[in-house]
């Protein structure tokens, strides 16, 4: 089983700050089992047919919270006649937050950090009026609760120019980055996709749920949509990088802070 697993994820443990740029896999392969489960006790190991299941690094398949495995185990479940890693995004940051997150949180929390210094939310569109409108109905919420809850005060700047942020308000928000390894790999992830570690920080905390958080990442984009169209493979990467960002919501709402 180990040998098949590691040929569908890959051999090596997943560097947590590639899952969300990740591609769609092309690989799968023959469904190898009947039965899924969860074990008893924590943590919560899935279960195939009976068999514990290895991550690319070899390390127990298994979560912190029997919902979390549950909803993992799901993933296995909903398989069809082949196994295909791009229907299983809970598996894959599950993986990279075992293998990569887990023995190395530091290195992850640094890369958030790296993030609210040129926060997406900080750089604002001069014109048009209704871009402009939508980035403060969006933004701007989450920039007050920052600067409410966390006490980071956070600059903003028009256009492109970047601008250099107040050590204070980094500091504020860094101390709000969780340390628990499964919500940070799932903050991270949130953190790459949106762009923004302060919409990260603000779905960990609770404040803007993960239908905000979208509408939050996808301003800009929206926007130029609305503009110019639909294209059908940027459709298809948005859809898979909404399956990401909705697995890492399902991770920080089933993980205890």
């Amino acid at each position: 089983m180990r040998d098949i697993l590691q040929d569908l994820f890959g051999a090596e443990p997943i560097d947590p700050r590639q899952v969300a740029r990740a591609s769609l896999r092309p690989k799968t392969r023959e469904r190898f089992y009947e039965q899924t489960s969860v074990s008893d006790g924590a943590p919560f190991a899935v279960l195939l047919d009976g068999r514990g299941v290895k991550t690319p690094a070899r390390n127990p398949l298994a979560a912190p919270t029997q919902p979390l495995a549950q909803a993992i185990a799901a993933e296995w479940d909903a398989q069809g006649e082949r196994i295909d890693p791009a229907t299983m995004p809970l598996t894959r940051i599950a993986n990279s937050i075992i293998d990569a997150v887990a023995p190395a949180p530091e290195p992850v929390a640094e890369d958030i950090v790296k993030y609210l210094g040129s926060d997406l939310l900080c750089y604002r569109a001069a014109m048009p009026a209704g871009l402009v409108q939508r980035q403060n109905l969006h933004w701007d919420p989450i920039l007050d609760w920052a600067r409410g809850a966390l006490g980071a005060r956070f600059i903003l700047s028009e256009g492109i120019v970047f601008v250099t942020q107040p050590q204070g308000a980094i500091a504020a928000a860094r101390a709000a980055i969780p340390s628990d390894p499964w919500r940070l790999g799932a903050a991270h992830v949130v953190t790459t996709i949106s762009g923004s570690a302060l919409i990260a920080l603000a779905l960990a905390a609770g404040e803007i749920s993960l239908d905000a958080a979208w509408a939050a990442a996808n301003v800009d984009e929206d926007w130029n949509m609305q503009l110019w169209g639909r294209d059908e493979l940027a459709l298809a990467a948005r859809a898979a990088r909404f399956a990401d960002i909705q697995a890492a919501a399902t991770v920080l709402a089933l993980t205890p802070s």
